[in-house]
């Protein structure tokens, strides 16, 4: 039996009063729930001694991992590719005690672009959507690379595959106290699980995996395997293949649009990944039997 997750990450958690009817009889109790708060991202320009912020959006968030978020984020968008462009990441100092924390500025190191004008407006997402504020489909495909070869990218075994939710179960420390969060993992090509992030946004999570391997220096992520907790959406496939990630993998369902994008672009998709069993939407050449 494989162990199990360790305790959830600071501030991911709070209780709540409860009143439990079962049956037919109540009783006062207490329960964990995941935490959800706001998250505002910060650009931070440095020029002849001034700093220029500029709001780019506010995001519901399970609190952990910030940083990573932030700049998952910000590379999603378009506004970072590389580590070389972050000077630092930090809460804002100036803000209030209790704001602090739900405020994350990013310093972009001199010589870094950014187009402010990209993000005249602040942008709100919630927990539920990851590319709310883009002006049209256009602007999301601009930044995706090339579609990639067939051969391209490593070769992922049937059998290793359906191994992967237990394995990301089995680290998922708030789910596993809460029941109310979604996880991305990040899965070496032979399933050996590298990270997991979790967040009660489905994209956050995935932001939060990518941010950190900016920061690490690891994108692309060429020959890694994304797995993800829910569905598969157009916004998770899109994140996935900025970062390089050749193969993603969900255990709920794809959505049309997803579908398209991962075939565009060379992709191995699979849903429905549980129970002893997956389906391929696309890049089935990356895929073989394995004992």
């Amino acid at each position: 039996m494989s162990a199990g997750p360790g305790d959830p990450a600071a501030g991911s958690v709070t209780r709540s009063p409860v009143r439990v009817v079962e049956g037919g009889e109540s009783r006062a109790a207490s329960d964990l729930l995941a935490v959800e708060e706001p998250l505002e991202v910060r650009v931070v320009l440095e020029a002849a001694g001034r700093r220029r912020r500029y709001s780019i959006a506010v995001t519901m968030r399970t609190p952990g991992h910030d940083f990573d978020l932030a700049a998952g984020f910000l590379h999603g968008e378009g506004a970072l590719s590389d580590a070389a462009q972050v000077a630092g990441i930090a809460f804002c100092e100036e803000a209030p005690a209790e704001a602090a924390r739900n405020i994350v500025e990013v310093t972009l190191a001199p010589g870094a672009a950014f187009d402010p004008s990209r993000f005249s407006r602040n942008v709100y997402t919630s927990s539920s959507c990851g590319v709310c504020g883009r002006g049209s489909i256009e602007l999301v495909r601009e930044a995706l690379p090339a579609p990639s070869p067939p051969s391209a990218g490593p070769r992922l075994d049937d059998s290793m595959l359906i191994e992967l939710p237990r394995r990301l179960a089995a680290a998922q420390a708030t789910f596993a106290a809460t029941g109310g969060l979604h996880a991305a993992a990040l899965f070496s090509a032979a399933g050996a699980l590298e990270m997991v992030r979790e967040d009660v946004g489905r994209h956050n999570a995935v932001d939060k995996v990518v941010g950190a391997l900016l920061l690490a220096g690891r994108l692309p992520a060429a020959d890694r395997l994304l797995l993800v907790s829910g569905r598969a959406s157009f916004e998770l496939v899109q994140k996935a293949l900025l970062a390089g990630l050749p193969a993603l993998a969900a255990v709920g369902a794809p959505s049309s649009l997803a579908v398209d994008l991962a075939r565009e672009h060379g992709m191995t998709l699979v849903g429905f990944l549980r129970d002893g069993r997956f389906n391929v939407y696309s890049g089935d050449h990356r895929l073989s039997p394995g004992g």
